[in-house]
């Protein structure tokens, strides 16, 4: 029998955890002494409570929440680390794939979106023949959030 609040206490229990083991300045978990591993514990609660019940409705935002900690995290604390707006469309597709690995739905979606975004993040460094494709990933960033924006009211209008 699944329990209605399980989420919300495995939830509540891991940012316990974590406050716990931050007060007790225990010198192993200084350097996961940052908000980004907030993200991290919670996404990744999600994404085991999420399998763990079969109810796959959460590994979305779970996955959203483990990517986006992972990547404040390593902002913060690896010099070699991304720092280009490509690397959340990449996390969004990344969720995607994974919540279509058992939905069975948005796969195509989610590949396309982690291509796209890795496209974006080396247009660049692309030969002199690709170029347009960096021109075209500038006029992306400059207009992202409306897309974003649009994209959502879609969503709201489509019917099921």
């Amino acid at each position: 029998m699944k329990r209605k609040h399980s989420l919300a206490a495995y939830i509540l229990i891991s940012i316990g955890l974590y406050f716990l083991l931050k007060d007790l300045d225990l010198p192993i978990f200084s350097a996961f002494d940052t908000w980004p591993v907030l993200f991290i514990i919670i996404g990744f609660v999600i994404l085991i409570h999420s399998y763990k019940t079969n109810d796959y409705q959460h590994l979305f935002s779970g996955t959203i929440m483990l990517g986006l900690g992972i990547h404040f995290y390593g902002l913060r604390n690896y010099t070699f680390w991304i720092d280009h707006w490509g690397v959340y469309l990449f996390i969004a597709g990344a969720a995607t794939v994974v919540r279509a690995a058992q939905t069975k739905k948005g796969l195509i979606l989610g590949i396309a979106l982690c291509l796209g975004a890795i496209l974006i993040i080396y247009s660049s460094q692309l030969p002199r023949q690709l170029s347009w494709i960096h021109d075209f990933t500038a006029i992306l960033k400059a207009y992202w959030p409306i897309f974003l924006i649009s994209a959502g009211i879609f969503l709201l209008q489509k019917k099921k």
